[in-house]
């Protein structure tokens, strides 16, 4: 099997975010052929188009990271039946300037935790829809709306509930494969 560097994305700022503690499971959850790294977007000012001609730093360095990856995953919390406004702020500065989106050709998958009964699924389809724009090879099936109970997950990511816990192995392994697959009709950019 090959590995691949997955680049992931914590949609909610908060250090304290029930995402966040999904994505320390997932990150220890995952096949030992995903090397697993968060890409930060905290320190982006708001997109605009001014920028364009010249990013600044910290949108130079988003830049780099997605460009360092071979796939990215969205852990993410779902705001007012969308994403955060930070992450779809992060996708406007890895998407410009123009000709120079980082999401083209570049798999991804889509994952999610709220209290809710329906976890985060209509963010989730907001999400995929900015994906397909972004001409993003995704992962639809299986699909993954994680109903959050205080325990779930603990600090350190460990899951506490087993048919939970086999759940989320499953999803990292469909997404290894997924990413093979997408390599596999589109190969790597050099």
């Amino acid at each position: 099997m090959t590995g691949f560097k997955v680049g992931y994305f914590v949609g909610s700022l908060s250090t304290k975010s029930i995402n966040r503690l999904l994505a320390k499971a997932l990150v220890g959850l995952a096949p030992t052929e995903l090397e697993m790294v968060e890409i930060p977007f905290k320190d982006l000012p708001i997109y605009n188009y001014d920028h364009d001609a010249s990013f600044p730093p910290a949108a130079v360095a988003f830049k780099a990271a997605l460009a360092a990856v071979d796939a990215v995953l969205f852990v993410t919390p779902e705001y007012n039946r969308s994403i955060p406004g930070g992450l779809k702020n992060a996708i406007d500065w890895a998407s410009r300037p123009y000709g120079k989106n980082s999401f083209t050709r570049k798999p991804s998958a889509v994952i999610g935790t709220s209290p809710g009964k329906i976890g985060t699924a209509v963010g989730q389809q907001h999400l995929r829809s900015i994906l397909s724009f972004c001409n993003s090879p995704q992962m639809n099936a299986i699909e993954a709306y994680i109903q959050f109970e205080p325990g779930l997950i603990t600090e350190d990511g460990r899951v506490t509930n087993k048919g939970t816990e086999d759940f989320l192995r499953k999803y990292m392994v469909e997404f290894h494969g997924f990413i093979e697959r997408v390599y596999t009709v589109l190969p790597r950019r050099s």
